[in-house]
């Protein structure tokens, strides 16, 4: 009896109060993205639809992701994105396109208006590459043109965006990838402008 007691008693003060980790709160970083200049919508431009961006494999997760010097994917348990990293960036780029001056209305899922171009996509990197000191943001996307004689496709391209990333804090990561989704924005926005 004695020895259960000393034995229930070692087990119970090995679980209060040993451990010494410190509480880390997860912090979760905002994807804002905004186009440097925002022009007026053109009256009589087609209407685009930006469908919602997929998550490619591994993008489902929405902590900060690295690509380790030997090449493996880690991603940070304590800082994350304040929402899923594909729809941060359907929402930039619907922003983005919204402030190109490209369309008369650039619409989301749900709208009753019918659009004549939707544009579809799939994140397929957000992540920090520490090694050679950038941020990469790459995503497929697709253009098609919709209208009484059926679907055309205009555009098929892999698009990528890459920004400085200026130290190892998770601050400066959040802060190359969100600019790295900016140049992303901006070469979706080229790629359409070529398509006339």
């Amino acid at each position: 009896m004695r020895r259960r007691m000393v034995l229930a008693t070692a087990l119970g003060l090995a679980g209060c109060g040993l451990d010494t980790r410190p509480y880390l709160e997860r912090r979760d970083w905002p994807l804002l993205v905004r186009r440097p200049q925002a022009l007026p919508s053109r009256s009589g431009a087609p209407v685009l639809l930006v469908r919602g961006f997929a998550a490619g494999p591994g993008m489902e997760a929405r902590g900060l992701q690295s690509v380790q010097p030997d090449g493996s994917l880690h991603t940070e348990f304590y800082e994350q994105w304040s929402v899923l990293p594909a729809q941060a960036v359907e929402e930039a780029v619907r922003g983005w396109l919204t402030d190109a001056g490209l369309f008369s209305a650039v619409l989301a899922p749900g709208s009753r208006l019918n659009a004549d171009l939707v544009l579809e996509g799939e994140l397929d990197a957000l992540w920090t590459v520490p090694a050679e000191h950038l941020a990469r943001a790459t995503a497929g996307v697709t253009l098609v043109a919709q209208g009484t004689a059926g679907t055309r496709l205009l555009l098929q391209q892999r698009v990528v965006g890459e920004a400085a990333l200026a130290g190892a804090t998770p601050p400066d990561a959040a802060g190359a990838m969100t600019a790295a989704v900016g140049v992303l924005c901006e070469r979706i926005e080229a790629a359409i402008r070529s398509r006339g």
